[in-house]
């Protein structure tokens, strides 16, 4: 049997929403393949996110003292340099970017670069430049490239298409079988619920205005949204709005929640709602079709390429159009109901079991090349 390659996993950026998610589901299926040592360097910071997930993974926790700019720059010299004193021969950031110069480097595109047009804020434009010129140089150092959707593979793996046209591949997410439908004659609560951390290209202030809408039709209509407050900002914005059009009564921000309680939301909402303007790929409308839920999607980037006809689109530009879907939603008992059942059916596309898979097929196919 040939002697195990060493890969080491480069995590530093996977501190929030689809990242966390796409980590701790995968990394059972590395650690559970004998051809391979598997490593991950995580920072100080996100230990308690990941302790539980690495039984048969060696560990790496880095101290640095984190931010803005410290962690792509202490990123650039410390990943290279455990990577060396490992002796990997691949190295995998499931991000947009990483290492420029650590060996055998693989990148996963997660992020859509979209946001860069949606974010007004000169602060916030400033990151999404960085993560462009990032972006593009890890791409230009990296073996391969995986997109985590045909829609990220047309808008930013062939925007050079002569440089990179050898090293993409697409590898969609998969869904946890923690997410499943209710049982069988058990009634859903009244309420709708969206799922994201609070972020601009979320779309969460037009969703909150659709409700707004409607309300005066159901006065009773109740949204929860499950998610962090990280960009604080924008969340003050949220409660203006809230605040503005007197709809304290209708809408729940419950903040973070755990995997079990999540899926209980999935199970018992009326329907999911899923209003972003830019998205690489949603986890969350994996997790709410592997529930049965129905669900109303905003009909840009990868939405329409996840849910297929399993949702009710609309055009989250539009607040109008929003509220109209929303509300045939609301009232419509046989659409929740179609909607319900081409949901199961679309979620069985979808398998983190697929997606390892598949992975461990290119990082397998670059460790070998490695030893040409």
């Amino acid at each position: 049997m040939a002697q195990p390659f060493k890969l080491l996993i480069n995590g530093l950026h996977a501190k929030s929403g689809g990242g966390v998610t796409y980590l701790r589901n995968i990394l059972p299926f590395f650690a559970a393949d004998e051809a391979m040592e598997t490593h991950l360097c995580i920072h100080e910071s996100q230990s308690d996110t990941y302790r539980d997930v690495c039984d048969g993974i060696v560990l790496h926790t880095m101290n640095f003292r984190s931010g803005f700019w410290r962690l792509p720059i202490c990123e650039q010299f410390l990943v290279p340099r455990l990577a060396r004193n490992i002796d990997a021969s691949v190295t995998f950031s499931p991000a947009n970017y990483g290492p420029l110069f650590a060996p055998g480097q693989i990148t996963m595109l997660r992020n859509a670069l979209g946001v860069a047009f949606v974010e007004k804020r000169i602060s916030k434009i400033a990151y999404w430049v960085i993560i462009y010129l990032g972006t593009f140089l890890s791409m230009l150092r990296s073996r391969k490239v995986i997109a985590v959707s045909n829609f990220v593979l047309d808008t930013t793996g062939k925007m050079f298409p002569k440089l990179f046209a050898d090293k993409f591949l697409v590898i969609k997410h998969g869904v946890s079988d923690n997410y499943s439908p209710p049982q069988e004659g058990q009634p859903r609560a009244n309420f709708i619920l969206a799922v994201s951390d609070i972020y601009v290209q979320k779309n969460i202030s037009s969703l909150l205005l659709a409700i707004d809408k409607i309300r005066k039709k159901h006065p009773n209509v109740l949204l929860k949204i499950a998610g962090r407050k990280l960009d604080q900002g924008y969340f003050e914005d949220l409660q203006k709005i809230i605040t503005d059009s007197g709809m304290e009564n209708n809408v729940s921000f419950l903040g973070s929640v755990t995997q079990n309680e999540l899926s209980y939301l999935y199970r018992t909402c009326k329907f999911f709602v899923f209003p972003s303007l830019v998205e690489s790929f949603g986890n969350p409308l994996v997790e709410a079709m592997a529930s049965g839920t129905p669900i109303a999607s905003s009909n840009l980037a990868a939405m329409p390429e996840v849910v297929g006809t399993a949702a009710l689109l609309f055009n989250p530009a539009s607040i109008s159009d929003m509220a109209s879907a929303l509300e045939r939603l609301y009232e419509d008992e046989d659409l929740r109901y179609n909607l319900s059942e081409k949901s199961l059916q679309r979620a069985q596309l979808f398998s983190w079991s697929n997606t390892a898979k598949a992975t461990l097929e290119v990082i397998k196919n670059v460790a070998a090349e490695g030893r040409e």
